[in-house]
């Protein structure tokens, strides 16, 4: 079973920048995708970015394509996602949970992600104007 823990976050204003983290440990089954999903209050929950652990492939959300951009590192222990975030907008503010699966499924503009994905314990984003 992956374990998930996820780093990062905080507050930063308006066109600023945040960088988020998600290690992975645990896999036994080669290749994966890891990635991030986000919810505001009140709102449903909504796909940001995934990538294949073997850095092929990312893929993401119109609503942050061209200012986040997903990376991956990994060593023989681990795999690690990176989740970097500029030119924030005050709509990023969310809590950003981190996702991993067996494979990054995008279909229609969004990661289907299976019901026995793993989970991170989240990381809040607050952009402020």
């Amino acid at each position: 079973q992956v374990q998930l823990v996820e780093s990062g976050g905080g507050s930063v204003q308006a066109g600023g920048s945040l960088g988020l983290s998600c290690e992975a440990s645990g896999n036994r089954y080669g290749t994966f995708c890891l990635g991030w999903f986000r919810q505001a209050p009140g709102k449903e929950r909504e796909w940001v970015a995934c990538i294949s652990t073997d850095g092929a492939n990312p893929h993401y959300a119109d609503s942050v394509k061209g200012r986040f951009t997903i990376f991956i590192s990994r060593d023989y222990a681990k795999s690690t996602a990176y989740l970097q975030m500029n030119s924030l907008k005050l709509e990023d503010t969310a809590m950003y949970s981190c996702a991993a699966d067996r494979e990054c499924t995008v279909l229609l503009g969004h990661w289907r992600i299976a019901d026995n994905a793993v989970w991170g314990q989240g990381t809040q984003v607050n952009v402020s104007s």
